[in-house]
């Protein structure tokens, strides 16, 4: 699981922006915002650099509930 869809609409940033900075289709970078789809950990690591953020903000903790 991810919270890219989270992290773009704190940052107020569109999904079709992000699209063109990954040169990457709006469907493919849909599917990664409501994970449908996880992106390969190089794409994770292009993304976190574009939103100028850390790879592990991108990521949820699967145990975060537990604690």
């Amino acid at each position: 699981m991810n919270r890219i869809k989270e992290v773009l609409e704190e940052k107020g940033i569109k999904q079709t922006w992000l699209a063109d900075k990954l040169g990457k289709s709006y469907n493919m970078v849909n599917g990664y915002v409501q994970n449908r789809q996880q992106p390969r950990l190089e794409i994770l690591y292009e993304i976190a650099e574009i939103l100028e953020v850390s790879v592990k903000e991108l990521l949820v903790e699967k145990n975060k509930d537990a604690e």
